[in-house]
């Protein structure tokens, strides 16, 4: 097959498989990107948790930003360097252990940043808070933290200096698969309104959504827009990209258990959307297939379903130059990002395994899954 380094006719499906290499291109991409700026980068393990790689990863990058303690906990059992934190939410429970492992934890509310900054600054470590500038770019939906109404981030309306003494930087994430130009925008739209505490504070952090190791993503705005707040205001600046680094990298193996037939011809397959690929259904999009082209552009089309009994449990419709039939492989693209990380075993669909392929280009099985990870989520 085309494009791929390794044989998907060797796998037991359904896989998720991460390319080493194809990684390793995207972290050299990133660390430039943090040279040239004079910033620091981090991993969003939201999007991709696989801590095989974090000590690769922690070669290039300058930590791991977490959602929450057990993403925390990951980044410090195997990855070095900076481990931020923020939650909308922190359950008191949690904070002794949040604190002991966190150098920089950032707030949702004032609330909740009186209730835990003592415990925090005693600790030695940095309170930042999370604001809400208020500007959309990505045209709403679910994805959108600057939505009316969003519980995400402080106003500038809702903002009190004083009630903020003490707080070490300012976080704002707004972007999803974006390019630079929807970042320079939202900061001006972020120093028009929250600029005048700037100097109360000694870093910010511009969230993630960058597709920086996107092909046609603009670097040199980037660079630019950052090197143009460590200039004027004296901040250290942080990004905390979880797409970009793991961009492309990845992919989801699948075989065509069945070809069924009513009106069009459909391949139900061991991959699922509602299982294996959450985000087909809920941005929606239609992923790539090595070898195939869109509905109609090939010689024969098919939709291709999952397993499971939801009705909607289908990826899309696709061509192909060959009639399709049971046992053939199908391969996914961009499987790394959030798929592993939001996976399920509705209707008890076994889990995929997880693969890699090395530098070297030998393959390696390195997780399995069966009945008892199915089981053992239940009681």
């Amino acid at each position: 097959m085309e494009r791929l380094s390794f044989n998907p006719n060797t796998l037991k499906t359904p896989c998720y498989l991460v390319d080493e290499a194809l990684l390793t291109k995207n972290l050299e991409i990133l660390k430039s990107v943090a040279h040239s700026a004079g910033c620091k980068i981090l991993l969003a393990q939201k999007a991709f948790s696989m801590f095989r790689f974090y000590p690769l990863i922690g070669k290039y990058l300058d930590g791991a930003s977490s959602s929450g303690l057990f993403e925390a906990k990951l980044a410090h059992e195997y990855m070095k360097g900076e481990n931020h934190i923020f939650s909308p939410a922190y359950k008191r429970y949690e904070m002794d252990e949040i604190v002991s492992i966190c150098d920089h934890v950032i707030f949702n509310s004032a609330a909740q940043y009186l209730e835990f900054k003592d415990m925090v600054l005693s600790a030695g470590k940095e309170c930042g808070v999370r604001i809400n500038p208020q500007h959309s770019t990505q045209g709403g939906g679910i994805y959108d933290p600057c939505a009316q109404g969003s519980r995400l981030g402080i106003t500038s309306d809702a903002f009190n200096e004083e009630l903020f003494e003490g707080v070490s930087g300012l976080h704002f994430h707004t972007l999803c698969e974006q390019n630079s130009d929807a970042l320079v925008s939202t900061y001006n739209e972020v120093e028009r309104r929250f600029g005048g505490f700037f100097n109360k504070i000694k870093w910010i952090n511009l969230g993630g959504g960058h597709h920086i190791t996107r092909n046609d993503y603009d670097i040199e705005t980037l660079v630019s827009c950052v090197k143009g707040i460590r200039e004027k205001y004296g901040l250290a600046v942080y990004l905390e990209p979880g797409e970009a680094v793991a961009l492309n990298c990845g992919f989801l193996v699948s075989t065509v258990i069945d070809i069924v037939e009513n009106e069009i011809k459909t391949a139900v397959l061991d991959a699922s959307a509602a299982c294996h690929m959450p985000d087909v259904l809920e941005m929606p999009y239609r992923p790539e297939v090595i070898g195939a082209g869109k509905s109609g552009e090939k010689r024969y089309t098919y939709r291709l379903g999952g397993p499971t009994c939801l009705a909607g449990d289908i990826i899309g419709d696709y061509s192909f130059d060959y009639e399709l039939k049971a046992g053939d492989k199908l391969v996914f693209c961009d499987m790394a990002i959030y798929s592993m990380v939001k996976n399920n075993t509705f209707n008890g669909i076994r889990l995929p395994d997880i693969a890699v392929v090395k530098k070297n280009g030998e393959t390696e099985v390195i997780r399995t899954f069966g009945y008892d990870d199915f089981k053992n989520r239940l009681s």
